[in-house]
C-alpha cells in the first residue's frame, strides 16, 4: 500500500441517495479511506468538509430539492481548499457535464456504470500517481488475470478489458459502444492504462500488450493517439 494511504486520508461523501452513499465508503474502505461524514445534503457537504478538515470529497452533481447541485458544491468547496482532493460520481455521462467538472477542479469524474475496482483505482491515483508505476511487478506471460495482485502493472479488471481491445485496433468510438461508456469515460480509462504502463499513447500501450502476452502478437492497428 502507499505511503499516501498510509496516512489515512479523509473523506466525506455527498449523494441524494443513501444506497449509494454506503457504496461509496465501502469502496473507500478497501483503499484505507477514513470517511468521516456522509450526507444527502450539498449544504452539510460544504459544512462536513471545513469542520472536519477533510481532503477528499466524492459527489454526485443531481440534488435534492433546496440543496445546491454538485457543480455549485463544486466550486465551492474548491474556492475554499485548493488542496481538496474531489470525484465526481455521477450517473451524467454527457461530455457538458464532465468539462465542467474537470473545468471547475475535480480531480476525477467516474460515471456509475464503473466497476468498484475502477473507482478504488481513481482514489488510489487523485493522492499518489505513481502507485501504479514506480516498482510494479512483471506481468504474467500468459492468460488473463483474475486477482488484482496478478494483473500486470495493477491494472483493473476493466483497465485489462480495454488494453486488450485497444491491442485488437479498436477506436476510442469503438470501445465506448462495446463497454456502453462515453468515449470521455474510454478517454480516462486510457489515461490511467498509459500511466500504469509507462507508455505515451494507444500505440505504445497496444505494443506493450502484445509483447507481454495480452494479446496475440500481429499488426499493430492502434493509432497514435
Amino acid at each position: 500500500m502507499s505511503s499516501s494511504t498510509q496516512q489515512r486520508h479523509k473523506a466525506v461523501l455527498l449523494d441524494p441517495h443513501p444506497i449509494w452513499l454506503d457504496a461509496v465508503e465501502l469502496v473507500l474502505n478497501r483503499v484505507g479511506v477514513e470517511v468521516l461524514a456522509k450526507t444527502t445534503s450539498g449544504t452539510e457537504a460544504i459544512r462536513f468538509v471545513s469542520e472536519h478538515a477533510a481532503d477528499l470529497l466524492t459527489l454526485e452533481l443531481d440534488a435534492l430539492p433546496g440543496e445546491p447541485g454538485g457543480l455549485d458544491v463544486l466550486r465551492n468547496v474548491r474556492t475554499e481548499d485548493s488542496n481538496l482532493r474531489t470525484i465526481v460520481l455521477s450517473a451524467h455521462h454527457d461530455a457538458a457535464y464532465i468539462d465542467r467538472a474537470l473545468a471547475l477542479g475535480a480531480s476525477a469524474y467516474i460515471v456509475k456504470t464503473a466497476l468498484p475496482d475502477d473507482v478504488a483505482s481513481a482514489v488510489r491515483q487523485v493522492f499518489d500517481h505513481s502507485v501504479f508505476v514506480a516498482g510494479a511487478p512483471p506481468p504474467p506471460a500468459v492468460g488473463a488475470p483474475t486477482a488484482q495482485e496478478e494483473r500486470p502493472r495493477g491494472l483493473t479488471r476493466r483497465e485489462l478489458e480495454i488494453l486488450k481491445l485497444l491491442a485488437e485496433g479498436h477506436s476510442n468510438a469503438d470501445l465506448a459502444r462495446m463497454l456502453w461508456v462515453t468515449e470521455q469515460t474510454v478517454k480516462f480509462h486510457l489515461s490511467n492504462i498509459y500511466r500504469k504502463l509507462n507508455v505515451t499513447n494507444r500505440t505504445g500501450a497496444s505494443r506493450w500488450a502484445q509483447l507481454n502476452g495480452i494479446v496475440s502478437s500481429g499488426p499493430d492497428k492502434a493509432s497514435v493517439a
